[in-house]
């Protein structure tokens, strides 16, 4: 069994190879200090399973394993947490990838043993004990891999048809999530001016007119802001009143 072991921390890196060396049937293909550099890895290697970090700088063990779990073919995914045992009692039915740090020896020869693949609803599970809970990276995935854009550097969302863009001074990411899931999920971030559209508060510096009666968000490092609609016009006046 190939494996990928991802964790910002050398020590514990180093630790958990050295466990893992002691295991029949296990090769350590490569290390990883960060869920995009782990993703790098998995391009390149084809690892049958990943020993990983939940919190990490940047994407988080979590995230990474949602963008995997989106994959026709991913690896199996074991999860080195510092959760208690009651979080991680809540997954005994189905867990079998879960290890408490430090890593113990035993355990981790268990765990092991009887690795399968981490399914959506597990994830999904741990995603609601994750603090913070928000993702900080957007992905999409396409012809060329999977490309990734920092939430803090999206100047607003788009809905057209049954497609979602993530607009940035860069150009924009067509993203699988639908324009109500990233309002609940990024409320605090995110206003909606528009039946299609949502934009980032911490770059909003104005509204100006767009055609005869129509208004436009004035968004920093973009040009072009999205429109504001009729409905919406009031609230983003009254935001702008209050200084966002």
């Amino acid at each position: 069994m190939k494996v990928l072991i991802v964790d910002d921390e050398p020590l514990a890196r180093q630790r958990a190879a050295r466990l893992l060396q002691e295991l029949d049937g296990i090769e350590i293909i490569a290390e990883a200090a960060n869920a995009e550099a782990a993703l790098a890895e998995i391009e390149q290697h084809q690892p049958d399973a990943l020993l990983l970090d939940i919190a990490m700088p940047g994407m988080s063990g979590i995230e990474l394993a949602r963008i995997l779990a989106e994959r026709e073919s991913s690896p199996a995914i074991v999860f080195c947490t510092a959760y208690d045992e009651y979080a991680i009692a809540a997954f005994d039915a189905q867990a079998v990838g879960y290890l408490l740090k430090p890593i113990q020896r035993e355990k981790l020869a268990a765990v092991f043993g009887r690795l399968s693949r981490l399914n959506k609803a597990q994830i999904a599970a741990l995603a609601e004990l994750e603090a913070p809970t928000q993702r900080r990276q957007l992905s999409s995935s396409g012809p060329q891999g999977i490309s990734l854009l920092p939430v803090s550097a999206v100047r607003y969302f788009y809905a057209d048809h049954k497609y979602v863009s993530a607009v940035h001074p860069d150009g924009e990411l067509l993203i699988d999530d639908s324009l109500r899931e990233l309002e609940q999920e990024f409320a605090a971030q995110f206003v909606r001016i528009h039946r299609n559209a949502l934009v980032a508060l911490a770059y909003v510096q104005g509204i100006e007119r767009h055609g005869v009666a129509g208004y436009r968000v004035k968004l920093q490092g973009l040009a072009d802001g999205p429109q504001i609609s009729r409905r919406y016009l009031p609230a983003v006046r009254a935001l702008l009143a209050k200084g966002m």
